[in-house]
């Protein structure tokens, strides 16, 4: 080969090989996720990674598999992009190990007691998947099973299933639709959409464990937390809720005004409540009569500063502060999941409303259309 041709070949190489780098970062999220790593076939059908963005730099990344929020890239007081909610690498830590991380919550999120409730005189039997209860829709509840999906903005996704009828117990055939949209001034909004074709009940929302720190190795106890809500749903010892609504005034429950969960815990860590449930996880009753206009909850990291309001149209909301998260799972960044180092703000309906027809009802009639908007607006707090 003449020496013109050897360096004509060099140049080549150098090309193709800077080529398949480029084309190999451009695979990589801004979070570090890798799209390939979320491609695999489960229960006949191919899950994917779906990327939105902005023009303000966020990033939200989702994965059709039970509609789960992967990562959420939101800049803090100084510009630095940081990922704030906790979450798998790859596909197969979702899979093989059920959880609610980031999830689409339904058919109905929460608790039902014992599985069973009654409709129309009919009782329904569903899925037993938490002790003697079902939670979160039964272990084949949508957190578990892959959606269509369709991305037509790139600040947009569309998620959509059709839930069997009789799929874990629950009556009538579903056909539900979740919209992810992110906005430029870094809100996540999420609409959700349903309609059966018998007499049901529904309850959805999105299961993400937040922390504003940016490192899961942060605890969130010196998040400072505000919600919007003069009661909540107390429990009994099979974390149940009771049926009673209870005032927070006087309690570790009370973030009528901003304090922190380490301050809110320091209130009585010894309350029968906090006891049962190792911390937070309840819920409560909003004050703000489906409003979006009106903030459901706020919290902030003050390490970061980064802050988030929380608007829905839902009656309730269930704060949960991670107490079982119990170092057992290694989430991104190869960071272990310690006890209390995300938390859950969940817009939902009350748990175990079916069995408790005083509360707003979660029945779904055919011919009509459950709605549910909720908002998660990311700021900053100095």
């Amino acid at each position: 080969m003449k020496k013109n041709q050897i360096n004509l070949f060099s140049v080549l190489m150098v090309v193709l090989v800077g080529a398949c780098q480029s084309n190999v970062e451009e695979q990589k999220t801004a979070s570090g996720l890798e799209r390939k790593n979320f491609q695999r076939v489960v229960n006949g059908q191919e899950t994917d990674l779906f990327t939105l963005r902005n023009k303000s730099g966020a990033e939200v990344c989702i994965t059709n598999y039970g509609g789960r929020i992967v990562s959420l890239l939101v800049p803090d007081r100084d510009g630095q992009l940081q990922d704030v909610v906790l979450g798998f690498d790859n596909i197969h830590e979702y899979v093989d190990k059920p959880s609610s991380f980031g999830a689409t919550v339904g058919r109905f999120a929460n608790r039902i007691a014992y599985g069973k409730f009654v409709l129309d005189g009919d009782t329904i039997s569903l899925d037993v998947n938490d002790g003697e209860h079902t939670i979160h829709g039964g272990a084949e509840g949508w957190r578990s099973q892959v959606f269509d999906a369709e991305q037509p903005a790139d600040n947009s996704l569309i998620l959509s299933y059709v839930s069997k009828d009789g799929e874990a117990g629950f009556p009538g055939e579903v056909q539900v639709k979740v919209t992810f949209s992110l906005s430029d001034d870094n809100a996540l909004k999420i609409d959700y959409l349903a309609e059966t074709d018998r007499k049901t009940v529904i309850n959805m929302t999105n299961h993400s464990f937040f922390n504003l720190s940016g490192n899961p190795e942060n605890p969130i106890l010196d998040h400072v937390l505000l919600v919007n809500a003069d009661g909540y749903t107390p429990l009994n010892e099979e974390l149940i809720t009771t049926g009673t609504i209870e005032t927070v005034a006087s309690t570790p429950f009370d973030f009528t005004k901003p304090i922190s969960v380490k301050e809110a815990l320091a209130r009585n860590s010894l309350h029968q409540q906090l006891q049962l449930a190792q911390g937070f996880d309840h819920n409560y009753v909003l004050r703000t009569d489906g409003n979006l206009g009106h903030v459901a909850a706020a919290v902030y990291s003050p390490v970061t500063g980064i802050s988030l309001d929380v608007y829905t149209t839902e009656p309730g909301m269930q704060v949960y502060t991670g107490n079982m998260l119990d170092g057992s799972r290694m989430g991104k960044g190869q960071i272990t999941y310690h006890k209390q180092t995300g938390i859950c703000l969940e817009p939902q309906h009350y748990p175990d409303s079916p069995n408790k027809p005083e509360w707003p009802t979660t029945i779904l009639e055919p011919d009509t259309k459950y709605t549910s908007t909720t908002i998660y607006q990311f700021g900053i707090q100095h």
